[in-house]
């Protein structure tokens, strides 16, 4: 099969591109005529220890190849250091085309036990951060009239999951972001989009294993591989994509999903209006056969991945 260079010249920020999902989209957009800006701190799953290696790693890859990259460890945590990994792209390359808000860190715990350091470092890696590369994105998009922004979000905050409230908040506040970014940014002809993943990465290699049930799903969870999100992020950041829009898909091994936004399901009506009684006497009743289940993303997913 003949490779197109589909997004031949443009130039893309991939961050936490030094291995997992980060690193098959960094390989992905190089392969197809992007050069780009491999960046990772280097550390480990719980953001500790720094090291430029996993980055460098990755641009020697795709050097050899033959494509063009260059490496930048700054952290998307801070706004200062986050423009910097913007900068990176302008200054190697002349331009910037699209940014690829990947990189992200975990902190599990049970809400009644997480503390305020385990919520905080996972908002400032995962929404902070894709703000601060975005709004550094932004102001070069505004200039030259185009961009796109494609952000890395989880079925744990599109549907939920247990022990990561932190994640789960992170990760759905991420897609109203980018639906923003979309509103607020269409006249300059930028785009704003989501992938939710399903993909054997670190990130979930921490999920825990207590049980029979709990090794299947994970076992299920290894048979797709970060590979199998490259061509989604790749179509977003080329031409072709130039009206994909505010979405939000779903990459699952072969399946690509677009998932629902929150729009009204059911509403009821009471001239005279409500009182607390009446409410729980008719309106409750009434809207309760349209009640969201208390489900997980394994309970929506549940079928064997094609």
């Amino acid at each position: 099969m003949t490779v197109q260079n589909i997004v031949e010249g443009k130039v893309v920020v991939v961050t936490g591109a030094g291995g997992g999902i980060g690193r098959d989209i960094a390989l992905a957009m190089a392969q197809h005529g992007a050069r780009v800006v491999v960046n990772d701190i280097g550390a480990s799953l719980h953001g500790e220890g720094l090291s430029g290696g996993p980055a460098q790693q990755v641009v020697d890859e795709i050097k050899a190849l033959g494509g063009k990259a260059v490496a930048n460890s700054d952290s998307v945590a801070e706004a200062g250091s986050a423009a910097k990994v913007v900068e990176a792209a302008v200054d190697t390359f002349g331009r910037i085309d699209c940014v690829v808000n990947n990189a992200g860190i975990l902190r599990d715990s049970l809400f009644h036990k997480m503390s305020t350091d385990e919520w905080d470092a996972v908002l400032k890696v995962h929404l902070y951060g894709a703000y601060f590369i975005s709004k550094a994105a932004a102001l070069h998009f505004k200039e030259q009239a185009g961009g796109s922004l494609i952000h890395m979000t989880s079925t744990s905050g599109l549907i939920g999951n247990l022990a990561q409230a932190n994640y789960s908040a992170a990760k759905l506040g991420l897609t109203a972001l980018s639906k923003s970014i979309a509103l607020d940014m269409q006249r300059f002809n930028v785009r704003s989009n989501c992938i939710a993943p399903f993909a054997w990465s670190r990130m979930i290699s921490s999920i825990p294993i207590k049980d029979q049930e709990q090794q299947a799903r994970v076992d299920k969870i290894k048979q797709m591989t970060p590979a199998k999100i490259a061509p989604l992020a790749v179509y977003l950041a080329s031409d072709d994509a130039r009206d994909v829009n505010a979405q939000i898909f779903t990459v699952r091994n072969n399946e690509i999903f677009l998932m629902s936004q929150p729009r009204p399901v059911r509403s009821v009506h009471r001239s005279e209006g409500w009182t607390p009684e009446s409410i729980g006497a008719h309106a409750i009743p009434a809207l309760r056969q349209s009640f969201i289940p208390l489900d997980r993303s394994a309970d929506v997913f549940s079928w064997d991945p094609v």
